[in-house]
């Protein structure tokens, strides 16, 4: 027994989708330039270094848009519980090129410091401050309104991508403090701010990885949800107790095996309708139970 499909809320979802990517690229091409042509004219490698993490939050976008679209086919012959996982697929991709773009950033950086001294270290121009400071206020409202849309679509891609905009928007304070500490007479301070910008984008590549990858693994769901069905089911009045219940996390959707004891003199239809209201009552109470499997037992009064 499946979840029943409301097309309505797929091509709402759908359209929610595309406005987002739309609307991320976008914004992300146009700052990314603005930052890369201020980082440029202002010798503020801090800057350069904000604008190509800019610039991959464009292709980790993309990579998010695709890993959602294909995880939203329907079964198939061959992926006959659909393909929810592609999206967690897309996510470890997502962090493996924020990995790559938070080591190379760190790694010029730290080029810097190590071969020239304070004095030979260029000074970023008021520009490279006025990008920080823009990059900030739009990323972080980029990092609100993309978490907002992933939660209402459940898109976990989405999700670590709201995240990437929040490594951004940190990663250009760190800019912020390097540039304004280097016009200040300590120079080394805007190389030091790409390191630590370095950090915080390898910090969070590593988070989105985790949590992918512990979707793609048989994992049962959150105690509270475990709990929660185990009490409704106990809680009907035609079950006697309880065999067995599983449960899995299968992409963005929760799997649920139960074996549950009824009258065995009962009717199959009369343990069919017990089965079947219980799985009503569930995909009620618990909207992200994608999957339900009940199977009745005989037992004694």
């Amino acid at each position: 027994m499946g979840k029943k499909l409301n097309p309505n809320k797929d091509d709402g979802n759908k359209q929610a989708l595309n406005s987002l990517t739309i609307m991320t690229v976008a914004v992300n091409f146009a700052l990314s330039v603005f930052k890369l042509f201020a980082g440029i004219f202002s010798n503020s490698g801090a800057m350069v270094s904000d604008a190509v993490h800019s610039a991959s939050d464009m292709f980790t976008t993309v990579i998010a848009y695709i890993g959602v679209r294909l995880s939203k086919k329907a079964p198939d012959s061959e992926h006959m519980y659909g393909h929810d996982r592609l999206e967690s697929i897309a996510s470890i991709l997502l962090a493996g090129l924020l990995a790559a773009t938070g080591i190379a950033i760190g790694a010029k950086g730290l080029t810097l410091i190590f071969t020239k001294t304070n004095s030979l270290l260029p000074i970023p121009g008021k520009l490279a401050l006025a990008a920080a400071l823009i990059s900030i206020v739009i990323k972080e409202w980029m990092y609100r309104y993309t978490k907002s849309r992933a939660k209402k679509i459940k898109s976990s891609a989405f999700l670590a991508d709201a995240w990437h905009h929040r490594s951004d928007a940190l990663s250009s304070v760190g800019s912020l403090v390097g540039i304004a500490g280097a016009r200040l007479g300590l120079r080394v301070l805007d190389p030091l701010a790409s390191v630590a910008i370095s950090a915080v984008i390898v910090k969070v590549a590593v988070d989105i990885f985790r949590r992918s990858v512990s979707k793609l693994t048989d994992r049962a769901c959150d105690s509270n949800t475990s709990e929660g069905i185990k009490r409704l089911i106990l809680d009907h009045s035609g079950v006697l107790g309880i065999d067995r219940l599983r449960t899995r996390v299968f992409g963005e959707g929760v799997y649920v095996d139960a074996e549950i004891k009824v009258d065995g003199s009962l009717s199959l239809e009369q343990a069919h309708k017990i089965a079947e209201e219980l799985h009503d009552d569930i995909e009620k109470a618990f909207p992200d139970v994608k999957h339900i499997m009940i199977h009745e037992n005989p037992g004694e009064i």
